[in-house]
């Protein structure tokens, strides 16, 4: 058995495909824990939704929320929210579900974001989309750090031994193989920016268990 952690996707099907058929070659007894951002910005964030549906019937997936499907959700009753969506790639979302307005993408797919985890607690591991407020009593406890944070300090006395995974803050392929030459930080940043070609462009699969890195260059259109 292996496990695997995956962030970011925002639409990028082809990629996320090649990354866990082709790459990691996920297997029954695996475990596969998704971060969060699965939708916005690239061109496919229904069939990306689809896929992880599929994975979850046959294979054993875990997903959590990202701050993209978080302000999804609020966007359908909020104008302000809705707006902000829009801009930060609602456009293209709604495009691939081929829906008009929000209110047109069919009640599955609101039902599956709601479900979402907002985070994973392992015996040697947090995993989470954003980051953990340390400064209060259940680091745990403050949504919006849990899904939108870009910066938050580690007490150790609460992490003990464990480490944190997370993406949603995109970094270079660089930056991310150098954090993972030990020792090895307490956190974990996963998200390669893969709907960002150039600089950035790569999903990534973190195993958890040898911390070797499977990456794919975006393979969209």
């Amino acid at each position: 058995m292996s496990r695997y952690a995956i962030s970011d996707i925002h639409g990028c099907l082809k990629t996320f495909r090649y990354l866990v058929e082709e790459v990691i070659k996920l297997k029954y007894r695996d475990r596969l824990y998704l971060l969060g951002d699965y939708i916005d910005r690239g061109p496919d964030s229904k069939g990306v939704l689809d896929y992880i549906m599929k994975l979850q019937d046959n294979f054993r997936v875990q997903a959590l929320c990202g701050n993209h499907e978080d302000m999804a959700m609020k966007a359908r009753d909020n104008s302000i929210y809705h707006t902000s969506w829009m801009f930060n790639g609602g456009k293209e979302a709604l495009k691939s579900f081929r829906a008009q307005k929000i209110e047109d993408i069919r009640p599955v797919y609101w039902e599956f974001m709601t479900q979402l985890e907002l985070y994973i607690e392992l015996d040697d591991y947090l995993l989470v989309h954003a980051g953990y407020n340390f400064s209060i009593a259940d680091p745990a406890s403050d949504r919006h750090t849990l899904l939108w944070s870009r910066d938050f300090e580690v007490d150790k006395r609460k992490l003990g031994n464990r480490k944190i995974v997370h993406g949603h803050t995109p970094i270079t392929l660089d930056q991310m193989k150098a954090s993972l030459v030990k020792p090895v930080p307490d956190v974990i940043n996963i998200d390669g920016g893969c709907v960002f070609k150039g600089r950035m462009g790569y999903l990534t699969a973190l195993n958890l268990d040898t911390l070797e890195l499977h990456t794919v260059a975006n393979r969209e259109d």
